[in-house]
């Protein structure tokens, strides 16, 4: 039995070299590396040779818990990612005919600047199925609510503590400028957004409004490792230090994705309620009179041709007095859906005005076919059978938005009056004034 006092470095060498899973030699200035040893999964994932930005990708960012890979717009990671000053050790998750693999990397720089020497090694799979069980528990409670941190000097225009939790939650190692960082970060965000981050993490204007300790945050979308764009809060904190004109930052991008749609859509369900007639599920009068001033908004700006329609039900107090009025509101709910079934195919708002009135604003037709569309609405509800009443007519009253109109008060009364001409002249038909 050998003593470890006869174990030599030459002994140790060979040992090493017989059981690492990979050793490959890189240099990044050339964007090239070469791989001496590849064994195990280091078969399926290396070539030979290759680009460096390809190596870097394959180890960093190619291969998830999912197997997913990185949109293209987080490749500007890789050049900064790296550059190694030291030695640099870090367990990296790699899939592999889709199962996990846990590997120790170990950096070493050689000699000449931007060469490195990686030791890759597969550990044993019962300490990746323990560490993940952990993650999973960490996971589970901070459900992955920062995506990314990073601590920036505004003075030195430098970074560090750089950690993109979707990839690792260990600091990367990442070397860039802050200036630079603004540049990178610019793309993944969305246009309308753009001048919002530029703004805000100007470094003027963080010197300017803000004190030691002073912490502000807003909301954006910003596009993930996927490519899809989900909403994002940023942070930024000013380090309370003893020096006033020490200005270091902490910067965190939280994930609001699911709680920001969950209230987007309880802002709509609510938007709804505050919009639509709670019989008839058209527009109520509030937003349909707002459609109307909309409309004359958008005629002034594009000049779009507008029609506006209103009807109101021929008789329809008879209908309450003889039915009831339980019968007079499903009565409405029909008519409501024969409209909305009569225009399903063109640009229009409906509304009800009120009682058994209702407006319908309709866009980008002529006077001849806004006219050809209220009679087809009239004959439609002529033609249609209601429950317990049986039949009914409306009249309507048409007319187009124009020039002299400068208020929604002159376009409605002459709306108003034409439907007023129509039931005038007998009820049941289409007037256009």
């Amino acid at each position: 039995m050998m003593s470890i006092n006869d174990f030599s470095f030459e002994q140790a060498v060979e040992y090493f070299g017989n059981s690492v899973s990979a050793v490959v030699v890189a240099d990044e200035k050339a964007d090239t590396y070469r791989a001496l040893v590849r064994r195990g999964v280091f078969n399926d994932i290396l070539e030979d040779k290759g680009t460096y930005v390809d190596l870097v990708h394959t180890l960093w960012f190619h291969r998830y818990e999912d197997g997913r890979k990185i949109t293209d717009v987080y490749n500007v990671f890789i050049p900064n990612m790296g550059k190694f000053t030291g030695k640099y050790s870090k367990r990296l998750k790699l899939i592999v005919n889709d199962i996990p693999c846990l590997v120790q990397m170990s950096i070493l720089p050689l000699e000449e600047e931007g060469q490195y020497l990686f030791l890759l090694d597969e550990l044993d799979k019962r300490l990746h199925e323990e560490e993940s069980e952990t993650e999973n528990k960490v996971s589970s409670i901070q459900n992955n609510i920062y995506v990314f941190t990073m601590a920036f000097d505004l003075v030195s225009d430098t970074t560090s503590s750089v950690a993109l939790t979707e990839i690792s939650n260990e600091p990367l190692n990442y070397q860039i400028k802050y200036s630079e960082w603004r540049e990178t970060i610019k793309d993944m965000v969305p246009d309308e957004d753009r001048p919002t981050f530029m703004e805000r993490s100007d470094p003027d204007y963080l010197r300017s409004h803000f004190k030691p300790g002073h912490v502000e945050s807003f909301d954006l979308q910003m596009v993930n490792l996927d490519g899809i764009y989900q909403w994002v809060k940023l942070i930024f904190s000013r380090m309370e230090t003893t020096n006033e004109d020490d200005y270091r930052f902490v910067y965190m991008v939280q994930n609001i994705h699911e709680t920001t749609m969950q209230m987007k859509a309880t802002l709509k369900q609510y938007e709804e309620l505050a919009s639509t007639d709670p019989l008839t599920k058209v527009f109520n009068h509030g937003r349909i009179e707002a459609e109307m001033r909309n409309a004359i908004e958008k005629y002034r700006k594009e000049g779009t041709s507008t029609g506006l329609m209103i009807l109101d039900i021929d008789h329809f107090k008879n209908v309450n007095d003889h039915y009831g009025h339980a019968v007079g509101d499903t009565t409405l709910v029909n008519l409501a859906n024969i409209i909305k079934d009569t225009f399903s195919d063109k640009n229009v708002e409906i509304g009800r005005w009120g009682g058994e009135e209702f407006a319908v604003v309709v866009y980008g037709e002529t006077k001849d076919s806004v006219c050809e569309l209220a009679e087809k609405l009239r004959r439609n509800i002529e033609d249609s059978t209601f429950e317990v009443i049986g039949t009914l007519t409306v009249s309507i009253g048409v007319t187009e938005l124009r020039s002299e109109d400068k208020s929604l008060e002159s376009w409605f009364a002459r709306a108003d009056h034409s439907l007023y001409t129509a039931k005038s002249e007998g009820r049941n038909r289409v007037y256009y004034e």
